[in-house]
């Protein structure tokens, strides 16, 4: 967080947290989108077979096999989330991440709130740089963006939802971009299964007493300005 007031930063906490209060409607669905990449590591020896109270142990040594990027959406009232492994981290691959949640994952809904970071490619000119100029403003029309503030990953709820996966499916070395699939898909397949939510209990008050070195002191900016 930023060491002292910034009203930027406030300014979109603000915003995320009043998106965080609505009631589940399945018109427009909250969905918090995030994204993330693992580097694939092939073994050069098998590792040492796992022995009654002793860990399964690897060779130091391995062969670096590429990177995969992992997009990540996540509907917390619902506890619904959906993955996509992709080869990059390019404008087109957010692009067509997002148009699989307009036209396939929320084609009943009117519009989708979707809270996501600012990163460069998470922007409407990426639909426009993909799709024709019809389809871009068709796909972006039906999307309600709110972006987190710039160091504020904690209140992207799909980053909570990455941290589990780090910690339940990615801390060991996956040697493929296929393997790596099958893996994430099946995490978050049994925990679809098991409809995990999140009850968000963080509001706009509680930030203005725990988080008021942030907020700018109007009294002290009077009186800099008289």
């Amino acid at each position: 967080m930023p060491p002292k007031s910034h009203a930027e930063y406030v300014c979109k906490m603000e915003d995320v947290l009043d998106v965080y209060k609505r009631p589940y409607d399945e018109n427009y669905p909250v969905i918090c989108m995030d994204e993330t990449n693992k580097q694939q590591v092939r073994e050069i020896r098998e590792p040492l077979t796992m022995k009654s109270g002793k860990p399964l142990r690897y060779d130091t040594s391995y062969e670096r096999n590429g990177t995969s990027n992992i997009f990540l959406s996540f509907e917390p009232l619902k506890g619904k989330r959906k993955i996509k492994v992709t080869a990059h981290r390019k404008k087109v691959d957010w692009a067509h991440f997002v148009k699989e949640l307009v036209d396939i994952d929320y084609a009943s809904a009117k519009k989708i709130v979707l809270v996501m970071d600012n990163l460069n490619t998470h922007t409407g000119s990426s639909l426009y740089e993909t799709f024709m100029p019809s389809e871009a403003k068709r796909i972006l029309d039906k999307l309600d963006i709110h972006y987190t503030p710039k160091h504020g990953s904690w209140l992207n709820m799909a980053e909570l939802e990455l941290s589990h996966l780090g910690r339940q499916c990615l801390d060991r070395r996956i040697p493929d971009s296929e393997t790596m699939k099958q893996e994430v898909m099946a995490w978050a397949e049994e925990r679809n299964k098991k409809s995990v939510k999140v009850n968000w209990q963080f509001t706009t008050e509680n930030a203005r007493i725990k988080l008021k070195k942030l907020y700018p002191n109007l009294e002290e900016i009077k009186t800099k300005s008289s």
